[in-house]
């Protein structure tokens, strides 16, 4: 198996563009495909960068309609128009983020997919989960075992009514099974990475081998000290799990060296170009 970081937020492997979004190459026995596409067209670079041939991914999968993990499936389509793109119906809706009132433009900030994706051809719409194949399956959360991290506050959901928020009902989650090891691998974790883990656990009555995940823990300002404080006991449940974790993106590298404090050898950064060594 072979899973490599296209694009991240933080500077990698030399040459390769880096942005707030992400993007995952992965290759197994069967298939080739993508985790996300990142924010732009830049992912598709970072690709050729990479010596990865996107023509030949039969698979994406869109883990939420949020556009830094969408922005480049609209340019992968003009070169691969045959790849099924998988992602929840609900993804296609109307999502903000409060930016406060002292933003510099306008205060609820649209940060959906580019609606002109469930149009494409090689798109496929589930609700709820779906077995691809003896490979890939993704799987969603109907109940959450704990509360939304603190940094989800600020999402809304745009309806006739207003704002509310958003709950996330958008959001899947891909498990890999190849090689005789079962790979998690979540986009930002908006539900909670311990959620995810607990209704993993509930659904294949094990851990999986390693996850691959940002934890949406980042933030413009300093964190106060009841965040540091849920960002540390986020990580002391990890620990009682034997899964190789790799984190990325929407963590913060803050946040993640406050982990790995806790966590030790259990918790990876990859940054942007990185290969995911299991």
């Amino acid at each position: 198996m072979k899973i490599i970081n296209l694009i991240e937020n933080t500077e990698g492997k030399s040459g390769c563009i880096y942005a707030h979004g992400l993007s995952f190459y992965v290759e197994t026995a069967h298939h080739k495909l993508l985790v996300d596409l990142g924010p732009s067209a830049d992912t598709l670079k970072n690709a050729k960068k990479l010596g990865i041939d996107l023509s030949a991914v039969d698979t994406v999968i869109l883990s939420h309609g949020h556009y830094d993990h969408s922005g480049g499936i609209i340019p992968f389509s003009e070169i691969n128009p045959k790849a099924a793109i998988y992602m929840q119906s609900l993804a296609a809706g109307d999502y903000y983020a409060d930016d406060g009132e002292n933003a510099e433009g306008e205060r609820f900030r649209y940060i959906g997919i580019d609606k002109n994706i469930v149009s494409l051809p090689g798109i496929r719409m589930i609700t709820g989960n779906h077995v691809i194949d003896d490979e890939l399956e993704l799987f969603t959360i109907k109940n959450r075992t704990h509360e939304l991290p603190f940094t989800n506050k600020r999402l809304l959901v745009k309806t006739p009514d207003g704002f509310i928020r958003d709950d996330f009902a958008h959001e899947h989650f891909l498990v890999v099974s190849s090689e005789g090891k079962k790979i998690l691998i979540s986009g930002c974790a908006h539900n909670g990475i311990l959620s995810i883990m607990d209704a993993y656990r509930t659904k294949y009555g094990s851990a999986p081998d390693a996850v691959i995940s940002g934890f949406h823990l980042m933030k413009k300002t300093d964190y106060r000290e009841d965040q540091l404080k849920e960002i540390r006991e986020i990580a002391k449940e990890l620990t009682a799990y034997p899964t190789k974790f790799f984190t990325c993106h929407c963590t913060g590298v803050p946040a993640y060296e406050a982990m790995k404090e806790i966590m030790g050898d259990s918790l990876e950064y990859v940054h942007s170009g990185d290969e995911v060594i299991l």
